[in-house]
């Protein structure tokens, strides 16, 4: 299933003729170019569905046939979900991390991506004015399913619930500026998420989808999750080892090489750029750039 979020005009139900619009944003599935609306559901969020388990997701699956659905097109969709955690990659394709002029180190590198800094599919992405080096970052995302303390590699399917697009826009010059990346990585609009969560059953092996970034059409990224240094297993068990895991953490697992940062003349990210992630079986992230 490919769960999202959304708001926006509603088909008509079994008890009512008129279309009405809903302000508030609500899950659904997305089936074709149609979303079923998951509003007669007792979870109010893609996050609490994916906390309530295989409960919700037999629930969801006996609802889909008889859900009202309404066109994409009609409606706006958000980040599917928001996360307790984002936890992000560095260098994490070797690729990459040559262009960047960094060694890959021995254990994945980890820093945090705050969860303020979320948008969804569309939303603007603002460039901050105190940063003159604003760069994109195209990732496979991991969404967990349940909580887990000290996970052992063998068993890390068990605790993934799905896939999702992440683009990791980053200020390289506030990064850059000390050790510690967080902030550099979480001014508002800096983590779009979407189109939507997939589950893993309908992505299959994690290592082996085409994953790309376009720029005002140009391609900028073009690799394969075939490439990466630290695998899903080994990043679950990594970071486990020393916090549990949430159901709804989203593992964002590193971008390939063309950054902005690597390429001669570096490529910043300016105002009225449109940014498209793709990653196989997962969808495209589109947003557009804006000035602060």
């Amino acid at each position: 299933m490919k769960f999202v979020t959304f708001s926006g005009k509603q088909p008509s139900t079994q008890n009512s003729s008129a279309i009405f619009s809903r302000d508030f944003p609500t899950p659904g599935v997305l089936i074709g170019d149609q979303i079923a609306d998951l509003t007669g559901l007792a979870y109010p969020t893609v996050l609490s569905i994916i906390e309530a388990g295989n409960i919700a997701r037999s629930e969801v699956a006996a609802l889909l046939e008889k859900a009202p659905r309404v066109p994409v097109s009609d409606v706006t969709l958000h980040a599917p979900l928001r996360p307790p955690r984002i936890f992000g990659i560095g260098l994490n394709y070797a690729s990459h991390a040559a262009e960047s002029k960094m060694a890959v180190q021995k254990v994945p590198t980890v820093f945090m991506k705050l969860p303020s800094s979320i948008v969804g599919p569309d939303a603007d992405v603002i460039l901050p004015k105190i940063s003159s080096q604003p760069d994109y970052e195209v990732e496979l995302g991991v969404v967990i399913g349940k909580p887990g303390y000290q996970i052992a590699a063998a068993d890390w399917e068990q605790y993934v619930y799905g896939y999702i697009v992440v683009n990791d826009v980053s200020a390289r010059d506030i990064q850059l500026a000390t050790s510690q990346w967080t902030l550099g990585k979480s001014f508002p609009t800096f983590t779009p998420l979407g189109p939507s969560v997939v589950t893993a059953d309908e992505v299959g092996d994690p290592h082996k989808l085409k994953i790309s970034m376009t720029i005002n059409g140009e391609t900028l990224q073009s690799s394969n999750t075939s490439d990466l240094v630290f695998k899903v297993p080994t990043l679950i068990e990594y970071i486990s080892s020393t916090t549990p895991l949430e159901a709804g953490d989203v593992i964002s697992t590193g971008t390939p090489e063309g950054v902005g940062l690597g390429r001669t003349p570096q490529r910043w990210l300016k105002p009225g750029e449109e940014m498209i992630a793709t990653i196989e079986k997962l969808g495209s992230l589109r947003n557009r750039t804006v000035a602060e």
